[in-house]
């Protein structure tokens, strides 16, 4: 097998969360009387912190305030508003059997994280999750969350992918020496994972299991 570890995004990779990610913008929003933003898809892949900043021209006390009415609405629904990917528990097994290393590397905060992919059914699966703080600040980036995975994971790179469906993911395995796998079943274009430079594009969960074992 080319590869011996995999690190796997949640959002986009692993579960389809736009439905709860979407909503939970819009009711922080209308809560502090924001105009709604067009493409609520883009708050999705990078920390909040970045998206209401970017997104909404927020400064930081905004940027908090719209964070904890996020946080009202997806603690109790928006978490749940969520589905996993077709196959990909069934590839997570194959791995797993396979004796492959499996873990998750995602910029959502490890309170959310940890309840999906228990919701979800992963975790048995996974090795071990590297995510983002609860506070999003002190460890938040893409390249944080995979360099937390690294110190578990050890760092041959060559045996390492790094899998993900925006250029967040792709740019913070470049970071490392990584490869990784794009994935266009997310929420971002074939286009701009190629651009990113991603090793690989796949488009379902065996392509990914194919790229892995070649």
């Amino acid at each position: 097998m080319k590869y011996k570890i995999a690190l796997f995004d949640l959002d986009g990779t692993l579960v389809d969360s736009s439905l709860g990610v979407t909503n939970s913008v819009k009711y922080a929003l209308e809560k502090m009387g924001e105009k709604i933003p067009e493409n609520l898809l883009r708050f999705i892949g990078p920390p909040l912190t970045v998206s209401f900043r970017e997104f909404c021209g927020f400064d930081e006390e905004k940027t908090d305030l719209a964070i904890k009415l996020y946080r009202e609405y997806y603690s109790q629904k928006g978490i749940y508003e969520c589905v996993a990917y077709e196959g990909m528990t069934e590839l997570l097994k194959e791995l797993k059997d396979l004796g492959i290393t499996t873990c998750l590397a995602t910029s959502k905060p490890d309170i959310y994280a940890t309840r999906v992919v228990e919701d979800k059914c992963f975790l048995p699966y996974l090795d071990f999750l590297s995510c983002a703080s609860a506070d999003e600040k002190t460890l938040s980036t893409k390249e944080q969350v995979i360099e937390r995975a690294l110190s578990f994971v050890g760092e041959n790179k060559s045996e390492i992918v790094m899998i993900g469906d925006r250029h967040f993911d792709i740019n913070g395995a470049k970071c490392f020496g990584l490869d990784s796998i794009g994935v266009t079943f997310g929420f971002g274009s074939e286009k701009e994972l190629t651009e990113a430079g991603a090793s690989y594009i796949a488009h379902n969960p065996q392509d990914i299991k194919r790229i892995i074992m070649q």
